[in-house]
């Protein structure tokens, strides 16, 4: 077991704006429309939601859904945190409910370093995709708190911004939350830190380990 690790969820977290959300707006309207906010409101699971809109898209949108958010910048101070994690030799995993070949084409060459990026592969070679994820449960796709038992830690920090960050955020030692997150364990009496950008993070990580920042 290493002392700590931490767990970051991607799109609207690492990177500044809308990415996976986009696709499924872009390329499933109708359903996105639908279904987004009955998974926002926890009518339906991650799992039915986003198997659904998937799986309703041809495949032949493929190469063109990868390159579709590539306007999107990372959040400020996502670098200097992996950097400043490798340096303190602590794991730093990406897990997301979104498309690992984008989060991958996003990242570019911190993609090699980062510990892991455990996200959702697609199946193209049939008329619409088809979804693969070894992490899926009853509730998500990529169930963050299955992922993060693969990297066993004493102080485990979970950064995000959304429904997908909730179980994770709720089994963390030090949780990092944003937009949604906030109102959502708000909600359910988590306590966690505000942040505005991984400066913040990497600032505030550093304060409470005894690190330089």
């Amino acid at each position: 077991m290493t002392p700590r690790a931490i767990f970051c969820d991607f799109d609207g977290t690492i990177s500044g704006g809308e990415t996976f959300v986009r696709v499924l707006k872009t390329y499933a309207p109708d359903l996105a429309q639908d279904l987004i906010p009955k998974i926002q409101s926890f009518e339906i699971t991650l799992v039915e939601g986003v198997t659904r809109m998937l799986h309703s898209i041809p495949s032949s949108n493929w190469e063109s859904i990868v390159s579709c958010c590539d306007d999107v910048p990372l959040r400020p101070g996502f670098a200097e945190l992996v950097h400043w994690s490798n340096t303190n030799d602590i794991p730093f995993v990406v897990v997301s409910g979104g498309l690992q070949a984008m989060i991958e084409r996003k990242l570019g060459p911190l993609k090699d370093e980062v510990t892991a990026i455990h996200a959702v592969s697609i199946e193209a070679s049939e008329e619409y995709l088809r979804v693969i994820s070894p992490f899926s449960d009853e509730v998500e796709l990529v169930a963050k708190v299955r992922v993060m038992e693969r990297y066993p830690a004493t102080e485990r920090v979970a950064i995000g911004d959304s429904t997908t960050d909730v179980r994770m955020a709720q089994v963390a030692e030090h949780v990092f939350a944003r937009d949604r997150l906030v109102t959502y364990l708000t909600e359910r009496n988590v306590g966690f830190n505000p942040w505005g950008d991984f400066h913040d993070v990497r600032q505030s990580l550093a304060h409470t380990w005894g690190l330089d920042a």
